[in-house]
């Protein structure tokens, strides 16, 4: 045998020895509780995703390289500090099994949960329902399913012990049959009944939903602040240094902070899903097929040109992108659909449609500056727009007329506890004036939205029609605030981008002035340094 052919066997071997040393899934999870670390913790220090994590500890997969090592090294080391309950403890809450069958609880033993049992998934995404139940693993109420039918918290996010310690276990005093019959006590009149124990509060799916949010968000928390310290720490306090550190890492990072968000999430998706062409690139210079409704507005009766005196005050809408991660959002594989079938409110994706004109100069077209007339491929964002539009509530133009379309079931909230996350962080550093975190937090929700398309950066999740959906949503609240600000009297001179409007009028008595979320600030830093100018009208 050559040495190479040695060298493969021993690698082989090595392999089978790690595998050996590997614990079993359950302890694994068992190990990881009782030294109480997150799953994020876990999944930094080996080097893997907090979902890998699950899937370890769940059985799911295997633990592979390159975090096997790593990993095998901390569940080895966690073994000493805490080593498995006696197994005769374990043996006495076990009946002995009658002839033929299988070994039961006894009687009053709490049956071990089951760190097997899998969530089971519908075709749609959603977890399963059906009556709620005791959790196989936890013991709390959940009205969602295991593969087997048991009910089973979705995705396996239990309760905290804490919670499921309020459900009082029944306790029986058992009396020896040779025990000796007590004399008979001497008549005194009868006792008050003792009041009945007060049954142990279940909290409400609101409630559990609540303190799941509450631990994911404390570990994002934690996430973002850990980023920041350790960036300035290496930098030996150069702000500077730091930021660009911490903009180079934003990409896994936010992807880190994505699995870490969607830990409560009762629903899969769908992270590579075989796409259409329309949303392919013909080339990496070439876009797809999809229009945005990218605006480039300038009112026709106003201009720079003309001489006048109309007061202008050009706007920025804050953080436009991040705001926008509230949308509808297709969660699975897209279908086709002829005609307007694959119109539907609980749906999302993308729809060729022939628009209706737009017939209203004092506002922008809600399908941006288009150069060429025609059918188009819209995204859901917009389409949600125009059919507003068309409604009776706003009666601004007629419906459009939907050819096709490519979609999939939808939430609304898929991203919302991202947007939750980073929008709190954004929020606590523009509070402590802490522009490190609040560049870091700026560079995590735009490259995580321009990077989930075709895009070499972030081979985790390849969907173009949610980045077109997004960037959509931002220009449909961008033009929401031009019409709110055209119903309260102010002129619309100009809307660009996804964040840029420019007002004639008083526009404070309209939006509040700030960098929150839901504020405008004065822009700065362009061509009009001091983000107001005049206008003058012109006569047509």
């Amino acid at each position: 045998m050559s040495e190479g052919q040695l060298d493969s066997v021993e690698a082989l071997l090595e392999e089978a020895r790690l595998m050996a040393r590997m614990p079993e899934p359950a302890e694994r999870l068992r190990l990881r509780e009782a030294a109480g670390l997150s799953r994020a913790q876990v999944a930094t220090a080996v080097g893997v995703g907090r979902q890998t994590v699950a899937n370890w500890e769940s059985g799911e997969t295997d633990p592979q390289p390159p975090g096997r090592v790593k990993y095998l090294r901390l569940l080895e080391g966690l073994a000493q500090i805490h080593p498995a309950p006696a197994q005769s403890a374990a043996q006495s809450a076990v009946r002995a099994p009658e002839p033929g069958g299988v070994a039961q609880p006894a009687p009053g033993a709490a049956a071990a949960p089951d760190f097997a049992a899998q969530t089971a998934w519908r075709p749609d995404g959603l977890a399963v329902q059906g009556e709620p139940g005791p959790c196989v693993r936890c013991g709390v109420l959940t009205p969602f399913r295991s593969t087997d039918g048991r009910p089973l918290h979705a995705g396996a996010m239990c309760q905290p012990p804490a919670v499921s310690s309020q459900v009082s276990a029944p306790v029986s005093a058992a009396v020896p049959p040779q025990a000796a019959v007590a004399p008979a006590p001497v008549a005194s009149p009868p006792a008050a009944p003792a009041p009945s124990p007060t049954p142990a509060r279940v909290p409400s799916r609101p409630q559990r939903r609540a303190q799941s949010s509450a631990r994911a968000q404390a570990e994002t928390n934690t996430l973002i602040a850990g980023a920041v310290h350790e960036e300035l720490a290496r930098a030996e306090g150069d702000a500077d240094v730091a930021l660009q550190a911490l903009v180079k890492r934003a990409i896994p990072d936010v992807m880190r902070l994505f699995e870490e968000t969607r830990a409560t999430a009762r629903y899969q998706y769908t992270a590579y899903p075989s796409l259409p062409d329309i949303l392919h690139k013909p080339s990496k210079r070439e876009p797809d097929q999809i229009w945005e409704a990218r605006p480039n507005f300038h009112h026709p009766h106003y201009s720079l040109k003309a001489p006048g005196d109309v007061h202008v005050t050009a706007l920025d809408a804050n953080a436009a992108y991040l705001s926008a991660l509230k949308c509808w959002l297709p969660i699975g594989k897209l279908e086709h659909h002829a005609g307007d079938d694959g119109v539907d409110a609980k749906r999302a994706g993308v729809h060729l449609i022939t628009p209706a004109p737009w017939l209203h100069p004092h506002l922008p077209d809600p399908l941006g500056d288009r150069e060429e007339p025609g059918a188009l491929w819209i995204t859901d964002a917009t389409l949600r727009l125009l059919l507003r539009l068309s409604g009776p509530k706003y009666a601004l133009i007629e419906a459009p007329t939907v050819h096709e379309s490519w979609t999939s079931g939808a939430t609304e909230n898929f991203l919302d506890a991202l947007r939750k996350v980073l929008a709190a962080a954004r929020e606590d550093a523009l509070a402590q004036d802490d522009s490190i975190t609040e560049g870091y937090v700026k560079a995590m929700y735009s490259k995580f939205i321009s990077t989930m398309g075709e895009s070499i950066h972030n081979r985790e999740i390849q969907r173009p029609d949610w980045m077109h959906i997004i960037h959509s949503q931002a220009y449909a609240n961008l033009w929401g605030k031009a019409y709110k600000a055209h119903q309260a009297g102010l002129e619309v001179i100009a809307m660009m981008g996804t964040d840029e409007l420019h007002l004639a009028g008083d526009w404070r008595q309209v939006f509040t002035e700030g960098r929150g979320l839901a504020q405008m600030k004065v822009k700065h830093g362009d061509a009009k340094a001091s983000g107001e100018y005049t206008v003058g009208r012109v006569v047509r």
